[in-house]
């Protein structure tokens, strides 16, 4: 099966800059799309990418998270789990869009429209390496890495 070329990615960061994922070409990049700041889903697997984040690193890894929250909300919930990592702002889901991540989801007995949770392993390349949809946070981050480390 031949590779995917990664969709275009240029959103704004935490860091105060534009991340554009054309520019970390040369490095695997752990992409993960999540619903929302502070709900316990995201916070749980925000702490799991904080907690591996050395792991990552040694394997020549950079992670973004992404979700349609501002970056001043962002902002707080990285301080707030002291993430080593930047958060990505999608407001105008131009990326979620561009990665597929947009689905009806059942809430409370409401369809509403929102982020399914997802990972994205983006090689040196720019090829998507590997996708999680539909991901249920236990273990993922784990999983995630172990196939980062296969990269090498």
């Amino acid at each position: 099966m031949p590779s995917m070329q990664a969709p275009t990615l240029q959103l704004p960061s935490t860091d105060g800059a534009m991340f554009d994922l054309s520019a970390a070409r040369g490095a695997p990049v752990v992409i993960f799309f999540y619903p929302k700041d502070n709900t316990p889903g995201c916070t749980t697997e925000a702490a799991g990418f904080r907690d591996r984040f050395t792991a990552f690193t040694k394997a020549g890894a950079t992670i973004v998270g992404i979700s349609r929250d501002s970056l001043k909300s962002h902002a707080s919930f990285r301080t707030k789990l002291d993430l080593p990592f930047h958060l990505l702002s999608d407001p105008d889901e131009v990326a979620c869009t561009a990665w597929g991540v947009m689905k009806m989801k059942n809430m409370y007995g409401k369809q509403v429209r929102g982020i399914e949770r997802s990972t994205f392993v983006v090689a040196i390349d720019g090829t998507i390496a590997r996708e999680w949809r539909g991901v249920k946070v236990p273990g993922h981050v784990d999983e995630v890495l172990a196939f980062v480390d296969t990269l090498k």
